[in-house]
């Protein structure tokens, strides 16, 4: 069942949900400081599928941040996040920049509540879940969620980015 918290508790992203009104889970678990994938990690602690977990990746799209959200499991495609954004080169965005630009640290950025609202592309599969798990805005906290409502809190495009 969802989770409510009243607005200014919990991380701007479980804020930003409550507000809009969508249910969502939380998913805490302990975060290893040594795990070499953030992704991974979270998707073995919480016995979740690595499909259904999804990271978010910062990137510049023809000098621009933009932000891609795949599973955990893939990689993203930059040709293709690059297209999907009616860009023509992307490449990965430098990790400081990515923690200033959404008030996240690197292995907690989450797709949702971010200081500055990017252009963000989901990974077509997501739309294949029932829920997906994304970042809740800190290591060691996950949020489980309708795809669409991961699509629409974020205003964002779908396309096949990941590989």
């Amino acid at each position: 069942m969802a989770k409510t918290k009243q607005a200014g508790q919990g991380t701007p992203a479980t804020v930003t949900l409550t507000k809009a009104g969508v249910p969502f889970t939380t998913h805490a678990y302990e975060h290893d400081p040594a795990a070499k994938s953030y992704g991974l990690e979270a998707a073995d602690a919480l016995g979740l599928a690595p499909e259904q977990v999804f990271k978010t990746l910062l990137v510049e799209v023809d000098g621009k941040l933009a932000v891609g959200v795949v599973p955990v499991d893939r990689q993203l495609d930059l040709k293709a996040v690059a297209a999907a954004l009616d860009g023509k080169k992307a490449v990965m965005a430098d990790p400081a920049a990515a923690e200033r630009t959404t008030g996240y640290v690197v292995g907690g950025i989450s797709p949702i509540g971010q200081k500055r609202a990017l252009p963000t592309v989901v990974d077509a599969g997501a739309t294949e879940h029932a829920i997906v798990y994304v970042s809740g805005g800190r290591r060691g906290l996950d949020l489980g969620l309708a795809p669409t409502d991961l699509i629409a809190v974020t205003s964002a495009r779908t396309a096949p980015i990941a590989r």
